[in-house]
This record gives C-alpha cells, sequence and structure tokens, in this order.
C-alpha cells in the first residue's frame, strides 16, 4: 500500500514538474512572437497573443499552487510598488479600454511573496478590464491600515455579479450564470482563493450586479506568514 502511495505522488510530481517545465518553455516563443507584433503594431494579435500567455500563466500557478512552498520567499513590500507593477503590465488594455485608475494610501508595507502577490493581483485586474460595461469606467485601488491587519481594496464599476452566484465564486471552474461570463475558464479567482489561503491572505468580495465588484485582500499584521 505504501508503494503505491509513493508511486502516484510520484508521478503526480513528475506531472508537475513537466507541467511547469512546458509553461515555462513555451513562453519563449510567445515572448518572440510579442516583439514581432510590437514592431509590426498589429494590435489585435497581440491582444490574442497576451490572452495565451495569460492563460499560460494561469497553467504554470496552478501547477505550482501545488507545493508553493518550493517557490515561496517572504520579504517586506510596499504595496504601491507591486500595484505599480501590475498597473504597468496592464497598461495597454487600461488605455485602451479608457479606464481611469485611482489609486490612494498604497505606501503600507506587508509580509508576503513578491511573485504570488503579483499574480493574485493580476487576476483581479484582468477580471475588472474583463467585465467592464460603463460609459465612464473606473478601477479604484486602495489599502487601510488597522491595528491587526492592512486591506488592500481593488473596486470596479463593472457588470457585478449576481448575489445567487457570489456563495461559489471562488469554486474551481464556477463562471456564473452570467452569459457575458459564459467564455471565462473559471479558474482565476479560484486561484486567487487558493493562493491567497496558502500565503496567510484572506479574501473577501462583495459585489452587486449591474453596479461593482469590490476584493479585498487582507495580510495579518505579523513579520511574516506561515504556509500551510
Amino acid at each position: 500500500m505504501n508503494d503505491k502511495i509513493s508511486l502516484l505522488e510520484q508521478e503526480n510530481l513528475d506531472y508537475q514538474e513537466y507541467i511547469e517545465s512546458f509553461a515555462h518553455e513555451i513562453k519563449t516563443p510567445i515572448a518572440a512572437l510579442s516583439l514581432m507584433f510590437d514592431s509590426s503594431k498589429d494590435k489585435t494579435l497581440k491582444k490574442e497573443l497576451d490572452k495565451i500567455d495569460m492563460y499560460v500563466e494561469q497553467v504554470l500557478y496552478y501547477a505550482r499552487s501545488e507545493n508553493p512552498e518550493k517557490d515561496y520567499f517572504v520579504k517586506e513590500l510596499c504595496l504601491a510598488d507591486v500595484v505599480h507593477t501590475v498597473l504597468l503590465k496592464y497598461r495597454r488594455y487600461l488605455l485602451d479600454e479608457q479606464i481611469l485608475v485611482q489609486v490612494h494610501h498604497l505606501d503600507k508595507i506587508v509580509y508576503t511573496d513578491e511573485k504570488w502577490l503579483i499574480f493574485i493581483l493580476s487576476q483581479i485586474m484582468q477580471n475588472a478590464i474583463k467585465y467592464m460595461d460603463k460609459k465612464e469606467k473606473k478601477i479604484i485601488v486602495e489599502a487601510l491600515e488597522n491595528k491587526d491587519n492592512v486591506v488592500l481594496t481593488i473596486k470596479d464599476n463593472g457588470c457585478g455579479i449576481r448575489e445567487s452566484d457570489l456563495p461559489r465564486i471562488f469554486e474551481k471552474g464556477f463562471t456564473g450564470s452570467d452569459r457575458l461570463k459564459a467564455k471565462s475558464t473559471g479558474m482565476g479567482l479560484y486561484l486567487v482563493k487558493k493562493i491567497g489561503d496558502r500565503l496567510g491572505l484572506k479574501i473577501e468580495i462583495d459585489s452587486k450586479a449591474g453596479e461593482y465588484t469590490m476584493m479585498r485582500l487582507i495580510y495579518p499584521k505579523t513579520n511574516y506568514n506561515k504556509m500551510d
């Protein structure tokens, strides 16, 4: 019995390592094509390639999320620096969609892993951009420091989430009942919650259909967060 369990564990590890290797390898031709499309100024193809890159990134972090302790490094981070990195990553989409971004009070310090935090914020930003449906589009990012924690809030005025869907929003593969979101993979928020739990963060969501969606990342005010 123990031999079978060990074999299954090894097979699972081999599969995970293969997926990670594949994701890393495929990013090289994606980056090369991206440079070509930048030179040709073909925005349509560039956006489609960016989508492929985003899905590959999801695959990579999905594989890593099974054993994140192998790729986990806690350090002191200023939220302003991390948020700036993510906004820079999506600047083309924000400009093309004419989305106004407001940032407030981000000079707060947290202790966590930078790569994993950037991935979490990237997934939230992708959703915020994807589901915008107002004439005047807006994303507000702000932080609040309390006695026991630091709360980072990302709020958009997009299409929102139906109340009946909210209890299941972090479930793997759940895309909701909104036809606008029919092409969603249902993996983004699942990974946000899963990775957040591993980082020791509390992830909350508040939304009203047709009005807004607000994500809150709550960081315990400790010198470091322990993995589960």
